[in-house]
């Protein structure tokens, strides 16, 4: 394979091109939910361990 053929098949694997888009096992509000108890629970433990001040 060529360079541009590599590139443009990535680029067609990134878009989806081959499945139709989006996965239907990836919800957005699922995974936005998880990512934001993930950062809440960071920021509770950081505040926890930091009694410094």
């Amino acid at each position: 394979m060529s360079l541009n053929g590599t590139a443009a098949h990535l680029v067609m694997l990134a878009e989806g091109g081959e499945h139709g888009g989006n996965h239907e096992s990836l919800n957005p509000l699922l995974t936005g939910g998880g990512a934001l108890f993930a950062l809440l629970l960071l920021l509770w433990v950081t505040t926890r361990f930091n009694r410094d001040r």
